[in-house]
């Protein structure tokens, strides 16, 4: 089932975590239609600017996924609302930095544990029609814990 023309609900709800243990990852009409404006207004026009496929890393996942990747219990990847994303060949610093600068709504980018090198790390983003609150941040670990820093650094 396409989500949008370069989307599919396969891709945004694949989980090696939820096949390992066997575990249910289908979403409901309201994580479906979530699904659909996170594509609609992030991931497609991210698509349709760099002209490459996008990786989804991570979409959305069930409430018992989360847990086993030790997500957080408020996270907007169980409301699919949220995708972990690379593009091959561009920097996940310069994939967050268009997000930023492009206009589009989002709720939450996170650079996640970029260390400078191009390939390193992912970009976390999230859409809610009613809470785009453009919020920005980098996560990087101190001390062997995460910790999320404002704005997109380094």
């Amino acid at each position: 089932m396409h989500l949008t023309k370069d989307f599919t609900l396969e891709e945004l709800t694949k989980s090696d975590v939820g096949l390992r243990f066997g575990l249910d990852n289908t979403p409901n009409d309201e994580q479906l239609s979530n699904l659909v404006a996170l594509c609609e207004c992030v991931l497609q026009p991210v698509r349709d600017h760099f002209g490459k496929a996008v990786k989804v890393n991570s979409g959305f996942r069930d409430l018992e996924v989360n847990v086993k990747v030790g997500g957080s219990k408020t996270s907007d990847h169980c409301k699919g609302m949220a995708a972990d994303i690379e593009i091959p060949g561009v920097d996940n610093k310069e994939l967050a930095q268009f997000i930023l600068d492009s206009g589009m709504e989002f709720r939450q980018l996170i650079l996640e544990f970029y260390t400078g090198i191009p390939d390193s790390g992912w970009v976390h983003v999230s859409y809610n029609p009613a809470d785009n609150k453009k919020q920005v941040l980098t996560a990087t670990k101190q001390n062997g814990k995460t910790v999320y820093l404002p704005g997109l650094v380094p």
